[in-house]
């Protein structure tokens, strides 16, 4: 190493070298497109568990405050898996969109 400190235009020089190389890499790095299907279970699990779950209870609330047999209970059941199986679907054409879109960006 020599004595004497850098120069500013040696600096500028090698800041502009980095820059063209981390462009270069960034350009040869494929995009991540894909999802992990553990989070694509764990949301699609969530979506019908939850829309279950609420539907049951407004039902069970209902039943209690009527104070009838569980009829509502049953009928929000049935309802809240019909939300959650939509909710599901919903969110299945929600991520293959992105993922249509992020290959047709890689593509290009």
């Amino acid at each position: 190493m020599s004595d004497k400190p850098p120069e500013p235009d040696d600096l500028r020089e090698l800041g502009e070298r980095l820059e063209e190389v981390r462009r270069r890499e960034a350009a040869k790095a494929p995009k991540q497109a894909s999802v992990a299907p553990l989070s694509v279970a764990f949301r699609f699990t969530t979506e019908l568990v939850a829309a279950l779950v609420v539907g049951g209870a407004l039902g069970w609330g209902m039943d209690w405050l009527f104070g009838t047999r569980p009829i509502f209970m049953v009928i929000m059941f049935m309802l809240g898996a019909a939300a959650g199986i939509r909710n599901v679907m919903r969110a299945a054409t929600e991520m293959n969109e992105r993922a249509a879109k992020a290959a047709k960006d890689n593509k290009d």
